[in-house]
């Protein structure tokens, strides 16, 4: 196992605790929140801490109100699929068994994108991802529940995996969603609100997080979020958070595989994300894939079996039915690099400039912003 593999320190807060604390907050035996009638979770999807610090003139409300107190780390793989399953869950990719972008269904050649692939692969949303959301918990014991997010989002196979038991509400800009959300809230006394922010993550990959088009959206998002809340009505508590960080990753620093590359020898199927991939080895060939990939590439990426990830406990606990969808050697980048399969014909994911995936703080340590009744 890497010697120099990152450990969370043991007092570190976890994305997994964010819900559970909210409800602590509604019922007034919350750790991290003040008691309030209700509670929202606002998820800025891209925006680590290290991203706001660095852009703090662009966020200076934000910044303004993040003390030293206010991080939490996200889970491993640091991406959308896995911390927002989290999120919802309260619980670790092992346990709930969205483990990245895409991840191998065993004892098959599918590796499905886990945010929006559930149809077209046949992922069933109430048995691929394996827990019970919060949400649909809540909702069954009487508590008022609701999504606001972009409207695309209202039933993809995602939404019902992750959020079912909540009401959904649409809405296109960050300003009206935010606005839903106080409604909600005001109307729906001990109600649990999530609302989603898509944009600077959309961005990001595009553009970069170091763009001036980033830069611009976190400063609109910024003086959206000030105004609303000024506004916010009494006994209402709101929490900024990500689900992952992100890295600019240049052209030049992308690791092509091609055909004929020995780091492929053995590789039966790629999937994960280019900051974490996971390498299905032909039959076996594992061992051999993971000393090929050690020597190559081990000063700039973490490299480990199926094995060592799990007794390292990089996905938290493993169940045995989720221990099958992990690669059988796992890359994780330390340096600004991504890694691709050159051997496919559509390169169109080589164009992204903003990455997540991997063990690094820049990936994994994301703000926990108190507004409203918790600041």
């Amino acid at each position: 196992m890497p010697s120099s593999l990152p450990i969370d320190p043991p007092s570190a807060r976890s994305l997994t605790g964010v819900l559970p604390q909210l409800i602590g907050s509604l019922s007034g035996t919350g750790d991290w929140f003040a008691p309030v009638t209700s509670a929202i979770v606002i998820v800025a999807d891209g925006l680590g801490r290290g991203n706001l610090a660095m852009r703090a003139a662009y966020a200076r409300f934000l910044t303004e109100r993040m003390t030293k107190r206010d991080a939490a780390r996200t889970v491993f793989p640091a991406t959308t699929s896995a911390a927002l399953t989290s999120l919802f869950t309260g619980a670790m990719p092992g346990q709930h068994g969205i483990l990245g972008y895409r991840v191998r269904i065993p004892g098959t050649d599918l590796a499905p994108n886990q945010l929006t692939g559930w149809e077209s692969d046949g992922l069933d949303p109430l048995t691929w991802q394996r827990l019970t959301p919060i949400f649909e918990r809540e909702a069954a014991a009487g508590r008022p529940c609701f999504v606001v997010s972009r409207p695309q989002y209202a039933d993809t196979g995602f939404t019902r995996a992750t959020v079912r038991g909540a009401r959904f509400v649409g809405a296109k800009s960050v300003e009206e969603r935010l606005a839903l959300a106080e409604a909600l809230a005001a109307q729906h006394p001990g109600a649990l609100i999530y609302v989603y922010i898509p944009e600077l993550d959309v961005i990001g990959h595009a553009e970069g997080w170091e763009s001036e088009r980033w830069s611009a959206e976190l400063e609109s998002i910024d003086a959206t979020l000030r105004r609303w809340d000024r506004q916010l009505g009494p006994g209402i508590g709101a929490v900024l958070t990500a689900d992952h960080g992100m890295v600019d990753v240049a052209a030049h620093r992308h690791v092509l595989l091609e055909a004929g590359d020995a780091l492929v020898d053995g590789v039966e199927m790629i999937a994960g994300e280019p900051r974490m991939l996971h390498l299905y080895a032909e039959p076996g060939a594992a061992d051999a894939v993971a000393a090929r990939w050690r020597d190559s590439e081990s000063e700039r990426s973490w490299v480990l079996s199926r094995d060592e990830a799990v007794a390292a406990g990089v996905f938290g606990p493993v169940d045995t039915d989720v221990a099958p969808r992990i690669g059988d050697v796992l890359v994780a980048a330390r340096t600004a690099v991504a890694y691709y399969d050159d051997r496919l014909s559509d390169k169109k994911a080589q164009g992204m400039v903003g990455q997540h995936g991997s063990l690094t703080d820049q990936e994994r340590i994301v703000p926990l912003v108190r507004l409203g009744a918790f600041a």
